[in-house]
């Protein structure tokens, strides 16, 4: 009786060691670091509801590195802390809110730009119609509610970047429907220009197969190739700004079945990043100045056919994924991606070590999974962008 006992607490106390000890030493170590004052400005226009998906995982991010709102003295809130779309599910009639930028004078603007040390666009995309109501027709774009980016958001960064503070966009930060001069405009401003075209991996292009297809890209491909679709197996879509979609077949046109972000060993800004993530969602084609510094890029490994197809298509061999051009004190990043596209459940941010658990658990090369990329990409590096930004501020 005795011996069973012993085991029983001995089974008892590590438990206790594992679920009590460990977490409340992770907690104590998070609580005991310095928090890191900095103004920290995030724009999300793409915002339909309030699982607020398009920026969830740079707030969990901050609040893990601790960076605390000068203005409250607290953590940022996740559903008050930004500007862009506010969802207002219980207000009969109406979908939502603003709170943006359209309405500040070019002194409020100056004014903005001097108090923050970190700019970040991480949507610009917007709200639909379709994103409240059933339209009907999925072949017809839905009415756009808000969305875009406004002459007053670009000259947000125009000053920002005088005021050699740092600078985040995101991928749909300039991209559809932001009307094409204030695009060039933005462009001309960081040094980035968009190709009008958006790619995205599909693991099947069957379409009695695989139902997830959107109906649009269906619809469009067969109007443009004479309601022929030959396609089936993984595959990669390209779709141009103007309607025009291209589909790369796996092996037949590229070799990287899933595309990769590559980020070199030795890459010049010196961030610690996976050599390889495979990378399924969304990203934006662009073309970047000399000046920039490359920390990833993306590898579809084309064969000759569709190196080919790329060429005729105006695009390069790779793609840069992740950029940035120093700006005196500060930095101009790009990212070509829907990277903070996250809906995911993170738990709480504070616990130290929680990331370096998740990576071990998690991994990177299981594209299915959207915490694999997170914990093993995007964390990190939006941890090392802040992290550097405080640092030279």
């Amino acid at each position: 009786m005795k011996e069973e006992l012993k085991l029983y607490f001995r089974r008892l106390s590590f438990f206790i060691v594992l679920l009590v000890v460990f977490p409340g030493i992770s907690f104590g170590i998070w609580w005991l670091k310095a928090d890191k004052n900095s103004a920290i400005l995030i724009l999300d226009k793409t915002v339909p509801n309030k699982d607020f998906r398009e920026h969830l995982g740079i707030f969990w991010a901050m609040e893990y590195d601790k960076f605390v709102n000068p203005e409250t003295g607290k953590f940022y809130e996740l559903d008050r802390d930004y500007f862009g779309y506010f969802p207002s599910e219980d207000e009969e009639g109406k979908y939502g809110y603003v709170k943006d930028f359209s309405d500040y004078s070019d002194s409020e603007l100056n004014r903005l730009a001097e108090s923050s040390d970190i700019i970040y666009y991480a949507d610009t995309y917007g709200v639909y119609r379709n994103d409240f109501e059933n339209e009907g027709d999925a072949d017809e774009p839905s009415k756009k509610v808000y969305g875009g980016l406004n002459s007053k958001e670009v000259k947000l960064i125009e000053l920002t970047q005088e005021k050699q503070k740092t600078v985040v966009l995101e991928y749909n930060s300039m991209a559809s429907p932001t009307t094409k001069g204030l695009r060039s405009q933005m462009e001309n401003t960081i040094g980035v220009r968009w190709t009008g075209w958006v790619a995205r991996y599909f693991d099947e292009l069957d379409t009695a197969i695989n139902k997830g297809l959107p109906d649009w890209l269906i619809s469009n491909y067969l109007n443009q190739h004479d309601q022929s679709w030959p396609h089936q197996g993984p595959g990669l879509v390209f779709v141009k700004e103007s309607g025009e979609i291209e589909i790369f077949e796996d092996q037949k046109d590229y070799q990287n079945t899933i595309p990769f972000i590559r980020t070199p060993g030795r890459n010049k800004a010196n961030f610690r990043l996976p050599e390889i993530v495979p990378y399924p969602d969304w990203f934006d084609v662009v073309l970047v100045q000399r000046e920039f510094q490359v920390i990833s890029y993306y590898d579809i490994e084309p064969t000759n056919e569709g190196l080919e197809r790329l060429r005729a298509m105006g695009l390069p061999r790779f793609f840069p994924a992740v950029v940035f051009r120093p700006n005196g004190k500060g930095r101009s990043y790009y990212i070509a991606g829907d990277f903070a596209d996250a809906k995911l459940n993170l738990g709480s941010a504070k616990f130290a070590g929680l990331p370096t658990l998740w990576r071990g658990f998690y991994s990177v090369a299981n594209h299915r999974d959207r915490h694999g990329f997170f914990w093993n990409y995007y964390q990190p590096l939006i941890s090392q962008i802040f992290s550097e930004a405080h640092r030279s501020k």
